[in-house]
C-alpha cells in the first residue's frame, strides 16, 4: 500500500503537473463502480459520509465542456448589457475576448498561479448580476500575465482526464455554486458552520468576508461539529497536519500542512493552540532561541526582538500546557481532538525524502513526503472505525490550487482507493468532492442572491423572510474596512459555481444533477441524514431563512441502488503518459486566446454561434436526476394600474425532502428608468405552493414597452415582450407534471389568432384560430420533457412571449438535448 503511494509521488514529480495524477490510479474509480450496495437500498442505508473540499475552480473552467451538464453550450445563457453573449467578455480597452482552452501539457498554464479571488473582485466581476466585468476584476497581478485574458482560460477531458472519468462514473451538479462571493475562509465558515457572522441573523454583525477577518482570529459562532458533539454523532477531520506553526519549512508546509482549509483552526471554542505538535515546536524555539542568547553572538537589535519572541513563548508554552487542557471540560477537549486528526503515528509525518529522476533536461531531485499523508484516515477505515461523519483536508500540492500545480487528482483518487479497498466499507459510503470557490476563473452562470429587504425596486422574496443578514451594505462595508471611502454594496452570495460530484453506490452512472446548491447544502444534507437515521434533529440554526429555501439538501442526487449496472470506463494507458512533459513548467505562456474581430461580435450579437469562436461542449446527453420544480412564470399588463407584472408561482406537489423553494433572476433588455444601457435586474425567489407578483410600471420603460427575461435553474428562461398597446392579450403557460405536458391559455381580442413556434425541438409551428380563449395541451415526452416556444399574435409584431425549459415529473429525464446538440435550434 505504501509502496503504490511512493511509486506514484515519484511518478506525479516526473511530470510535475496534472496530467500524471489524471491517470495513475484509475483503479480507484473502477473499484468503486464495481461494487454495489444490496438491491433495492438507499443513500439513507448508508453509514459513513466523506467530504473532501478542494480549492479554487470554477465550474466552467474545470466542466464547461463535459457532456450532458449546462457549460459552454448552453442555449440559453445570459446577454451581456451591451448585447453580447456572456461568452464574449469586454475589457475596459474594448477588447472582447472568449474562453479559451488552457493547455496543461504544453503550457506553462497550471504553473502560473491564481488570480484574484477575494470579496471585492468577486463583487466587481458579478457587478451588479450583470457579469461583464470578468476581464478588468480578474486581471492577473503577475505583470507578465496581466495583458492575457487567464479569466477566460479552462480545462478539457484532454486535461483533467480523471475529473471527467469521476464525473462520468458518478453524480455531478452543475447548479452548484458556493456560499459567498468571497474567497476561501468565508466559503468554508458557510461549509462548516452555515454563517460568516458573530451573530448570523443580525445584520449589523459584521460579516466576515475577507480571509483576514477569520484566519487566526479566534471567531466565535457555533459550527455543525460542535452540534454532532452534543448530539453523540461520531465525527472526525482529517489533515496530515495543522497549519498554525508546528516547525515545518516552507517546502515542508506546503507538502504536508493542511493549507489554513481546516476552518476549525480560526475557532476559539476549538482551543487550536493546545495542539501536541504546536506546543512541542514552541518548546523547542524556545530552547533554540535560549541557546541564541546565551552565546551572546545576536547583535543588540536583534537581541531585543528576540527576546521578544521568547518572553511571549514562555507566556504562550504555560498558557497552553498539558495542565491547562486537562482544565478544559470534557466537550472542548473531545471537538479539539476530532477536530485535529493528523498523523502523529506516522513517524515520517513531518518529513519530505528526496526522489532523483532524469528528464529531457537531466537528472534533477525533487522533495516528496515520505510518510502517508492518508495515514489515519486509511487506518480508520481499514479498521472499521470510520466515524458517522468525516471531513478529509488536504496539503497545498494536493488541494487544486491554482497557486501549486494541479497534482490534487491524486488525493481524491487515493481517497476513493482507501474507501473502496475493502467492499463493505463502499457499499455503506457516501463521498462528496466539492470546491470553496472559484479562484480567479469565468463562469457563466449569474448567482442567484436575495434583494434585500425594505430596498425598493429589487425584486421579492417569499412572505415572512428577511434577508438582511444576506447583505453588506455600503454603510456596514464602511465599519467593516474601517474606511469611511468605502462604497461596496452587495449581496454576501451566492457566489460562483463551482464542480460537486457525489460518488456513492445511490449515485453511479454518470448522472447530472440541475438543483441549486450551495456549501450549506451539505449542512441541510447531514440534517435529513441523521434524522431520518437515527431520529437525532441535528439542526444548523445558523443558515438565513432565503439560503434554505433556494438550496437544496442533496437528496435528489441519489437513486435506489440496482445490482447489476457494471458501468465500466476504458482503462488508460498509464505509459502513455510517463513522457508527457515534466519541463511544462518551463514551456511558454497561453497564447489561443484570440480577440474576437468586430465581425464575429457582430454575429454573436443576433445569436449565432460563428464556427471556431466559442468553445463546444462534448456531444450527447447524460441521464438527468429528478428535480422539485414544477415552476410557472408568466407575465401580464394591469391597465388600471399602467404597470407590467410577473406572476411566479411554485407547485410543490414534485417529491422532495424538505420544503423548497425556486430562485429567479429578471432582466430588462431596454434600459430602465433612465439607464444609460439594458441589464438592470431583479431577484426573487418563490415559496412551493405559494404566489409571488412583482410589478414594474409601464412608463419606467421607453415608449412604455417592456423585454424582460426571467432565468432559473436548468435552463428555465422565459422571455416577455409587449408594450401598452398589445395590453389586452393575456398568455398564462403552466406545466402539467404527470403528463410531462405544458398547459396554454391566452385570452385574446376578438379575431386575433395565436401563432405558436417551436424554437429548438423540432414541432411544427401551428396556429390557433381565433376565439376569445384560447386553450391547448403541448405533450413534450418526445423531448423528454424539453421545451422551447414562442407565442406571437398577428398584427401585434411587439408582442410576444417565450417559454423554454423542462418539465419535471418525478421521474428521471435526460439532460438537454439541445445543449448534447442532438437536435438543432433556429
Amino acid at each position: 500500500m505504501m509502496e503504490s503511494r511512493r511509486t506514484f509521488l515519484k511518478k506525479a514529480s516526473l511530470l510535475a503537473g496534472a496530467t500524471a495524477a489524471f491517470h495513475l490510479l484509475p483503479e480507484s474509480i473502477q473499484r468503486a463502480l464495481a461494487i454495489d450496495a444490496p438491491e433495492g437500498s438507499t443513500y439513507l442505508d448508508a453509514e459513513h459520509v466523506v467530504f473532501l473540499m478542494q480549492e479554487n475552480r470554477s465550474f466552467d473552467h474545470c466542466y464547461g465542456t463535459l457532456r450532458g451538464v449546462r457549460g459552454f453550450n448552453d442555449p440559453r445563457a445570459i446577454r451581456l448589457p451591451n448585447g453580447l453573449p456572456v461568452w464574449a467578455q469586454t475589457d475596459a480597452q474594448g477588447k472582447s475576448y472568449a474562453p479559451f482552452h488552457l493547455d496543461i501539457e504544453n503550457t506553462k498554464a497550471t504553473w502560473m498561479g491564481s488570480l484574484p479571488h477575494g470579496w471585492k473582485d468577486m463583487v466587481h466581476a458579478r457587478n451588479d448580476g450583470k457579469l461583464d466585468t470578468w476581464l478588468e476584476a480578474k486581471r492577473a497581478r503577475n505583470p507578465e500575465y496581466q495583458d492575457m485574458p487567464l479569466t477566460m482560460g479552462y480545462y478539457d477531458r484532454r486535461d483533467v482526464p480523471f475529473y471527467y472519468a469521476f464525473a462520468d462514473a458518478f453524480t455531478v451538479c452543475d447548479q452548484h455554486f458556493c456560499s459567498s462571493l468571497t474567497g476561501t475562509s468565508a466559503n468554508r465558515s458557510y461549509f462548516w458552520a452555515g454563517a460568516i457572522r458573530e451573530e448570523p441573523h443580525n445584520p449589523d454583525s459584521i460579516a466576515h468576508v475577507d480571509n483576514g477577518q477569520i484566519n487566526y482570529k479566534d471567531v466565535g459562532w457555533k459550527t455543525y461539529p460542535e452540534r454532532l458533539q452534543e448530539a453523540g454523532v461520531n465525527w472526525k477531520v482529517y489533515q496530515n497536519e495543522l497549519s498554525l506553526p508546528v516547525g515545518l519549512s516552507d517546502d515542508e508546509e506546503d507538502w504536508l500542512a493542511n493549507f489554513t482549509d481546516n476552518n476549525l483552526e480560526f475557532y476559539k471554542q476549538y482551543n487550536v493552540r493546545f495542539h501536541s505538535a504546536h506546543r512541542a515546536f514552541m518548546v523547542r524555539r524556545a530552547g533554540e532561541l535560549e541557546a541564541i542568547l546565551g552565546n551572546g553572538e545576536a547583535k543588540s537589535e536583534e537581541r531585543e526582538k528576540l527576546q521578544e519572541q521568547l518572553t511571549q513563548l514562555r507566556r504562550d508554552i504555560q498558557q497552553y500546557s498539558e495542565e491547562n487542557f486537562n482544565k478544559l471540560t470534557s466537550f472542548e477537549q473531545e471537538i479539539h481532538r476530532r477536530a485535529f486528526i493528523t498523523n502523529t503515528a506516522d513517524p515520517d509525518y513531518h518529513r519530505l525524502e528526496p526522489i532523483t529522476y532524469t528528464d529531457t533536461e537531466g537528472e534533477k531531485t525533487v522533495e516528496v513526503p515520505k510518510g502517508d499523508i492518508f495515514y489515519q484516515f486509511r487506518k480508520d477505515v481499514n479498521e472499521g472505525k470510520l466515524p458517522t461523519v468525516s471531513w478529509l483536508v488536504a496539503p497545498c500540492r494536493f488541494s487544486d490550487h491554482p497557486g501549486s500545480p494541479w497534482y490534487g487528482a491524486w488525493y481524491v483518487s487515493e481517497a476513493l482507493d482507501i474507501l473502496t479497498k475493502n467492499p463493505e466499507v463502499w457499499k455503506k459510503t457516501i463521498f462528496i468532492l466539492t470546491y470553496d470557490e472559484n479562484d480567479g476563473y469565468f463562469d457563466h452562470i449569474p448567482p442567484f442572491v436575495p434583494p434585500l429587504t425594505g430596498r425598493n425596486g429589487v425584486g421579492a422574496v417569499a412572505a415572512g423572510i428577511d434577508t438582511a443578514e444576506e447583505y453588506v451594505t455600503a454603510a456596514q462595508e464602511k465599519i467593516r474596512t474601517g474606511n469611511p471611502e468605502a462604497t461596496l454594496d452587495s449581496p454576501i452570495g451566492l457566489g460562483f459555481r463551482v464542480p460537486l460530484v457525489v460518488a456513492s453506490p445511490w449515485t453511479k452512472g454518470g448522472w447530472v444533477n440541475s438543483e441549486v446548491f450551495d456549501h450549506t447544502s451539505t449542512l441541510q444534507f447531514l440534517e435529513h441524514f441523521i434524522e431520518s437515521k437515527t431520529g437525532k434533529k441535528v439542526y444548523e440554526s445558523n443558515i438565513s431563512a432565503w439560503r434554505r429555501l433556494v438550496c437544496g439538501n442533496l437528496t435528489s442526487v441519489f437513486r435506489p441502488a440496482h445490482g447489476g449496472d457494471k458501468d465500466r470506463l476504458q482503462p488508460v494507458d498509464r505509459n502513455a503518459y510517463v513522457e508527457r512533459i515534466y519541463s511544462a513548467k518551463t514551456k511558454g505562456l497561453p497564447g489561443n486566446y484570440r480577440l474576437l474581430e468586430p465581425e464575429v461580435l457582430t454575429s454573436l450579437k443576433q445569436g449565432k454561434r460563428p464556427q471556431g469562436q466559442l468553445p463546444q461542449q462534448e456531444v450527447g446527453t447524460k441521464p438527468a436526476c429528478s428535480l422539485p420544480y414544477d415552476a410557472a412564470v408568466n407575465m401580464s399588463v394591469d391597465r388600471a394600474s399602467g404597470e407590467v407584472v410577473l406572476h411566479l408561482t411554485l407547485g410543490g406537489s414534485l417529491p422532495k425532502t424538505k420544503t423548497i423553494g425556486m430562485p429567479f433572476i429578471a432582466v430588462s433588455r431596454l434600459p430602465y428608468r433612465g439607464d444609460p444601457e439594458p441589464g438592470r435586474n431583479w431577484n426573487f425567489a418563490v415559496r412551493e405552493g405559494e404566489a409571488l407578483e412583482y410589478r414594474w410600471p409601464l412608463d419606467h420603460f421607453p415608449d412604455k414597452s417592456y423585454h424582460l427575461e426571467v432565468y432559473g435553474p436548468n435552463g428555465f428562461y422565459r422571455e416577455f415582450k409587449g408594450s401598452s398597446v398589445s395590453s389586452d392579450h393575456r398568455l398564462e403557460v403552466s406545466v402539467k407534471s404527470d403528463q410531462q405536458a405544458l398547459v396554454v391559455e391566452a385570452f385574446l381580442l376578438p379575431g386575433k389568432a395565436l401563432e405558436i413556434r417551436d424554437l429548438s425541438y423540432g414541432r411544427p409551428s401551428k396556429t390557433l384560430p381565433s376565439k376569445d380563449k384560447v386553450q391547448l395541451e403541448i405533450p413534450l415526452t418526445d423531448s423528454d420533457g424539453w421545451y422551447d416556444f414562442e407565442f406571437s399574435i398577428a398584427g401585434y409584431p411587439g408582442w410576444s412571449h417565450r417559454y423554454a425549459g423542462h418539465v419535471e415529473t418525478g421521474h428521471s429525464s435526460i439532460t438537454d438535448p439541445l445543449m448534447g446538440g442532438i437536435v438543432g435550434s433556429r
